[in-house]
């Protein structure tokens, strides 16, 4: 699953993921994933922190405190890199950023 309010990311993810083999579901924000998790239970998901209503970090912790999901990588995706957006994300349960 990819998460991101800009459309060119999102469609430029699926489509490499698609050119892989794999099955993709894209939401711009959230609260869109969040029913979507739910529907389609993805094997991962790709989380950009950056976004409106729910940014990146609430996303994960909402999909983290969810026992369904509590092992689905959560990959965040940013430009940011500092010290404390890394610490920020490992908080909120992603693996990577």
């Amino acid at each position: 699953m990819i998460i991101d309010d800009s459309n060119t990311i999102r469609r430029t993810a699926e489509a490499l993921l698609k050119k892989a083999g794999y099955d993709v579901f894209t939401a711009s924000d959230g609260f869109e994933a969040m029913s979507l998790i739910t529907s389609n239970q993805p094997d991962i998901i790709f989380v950009d922190i950056m976004m409106p209503r729910l940014d990146g970090y609430q996303t994960c912790q909402l999909i983290k405190n969810n026992k369904k999901f509590r092992d689905t990588p959560v990959i965040m995706l940013s430009s940011k890199d500092g010290l404390f957006d890394r610490a920020r994300g490992r908080i909120a349960g992603s693996r990577s950023m």
